[in-house]
């Protein structure tokens, strides 16, 4: 049998199972390796930054209506 034309030959993790993969190499990349974990702990800490920066400003200056050009895009009503 051959594999569809469209489809990666090799392991597949979707969902779950692919989160707890990458929990899991993050935890022994952190573990093993000691400058992992300076980087880490950077690219946290600017995410946390990023994400405060955009929930203030979407607070201050919510979406009016009005700058919403295509509400159904797909034309369902």
């Amino acid at each position: 049998m051959e594999p569809e034309s469209g489809s990666r030959p090799g392991l597949s993790l979707k969902g779950s199972a692919g989160l707890i993969v990458a929990v899991a190499v993050v935890a022994v990349l952190l573990i093993m390796l000691p400058a992992y974990r300076l980087f880490f702990l950077i690219s946290v800490l600017i995410g946390l930054v990023i994400a405060g920066v955009l929930a203030l400003w979407h607070k201050l200056r919510p979406i009016k209506e009005v700058e919403v050009e295509k509400k159904r895009p797909l034309g369902l009503d």
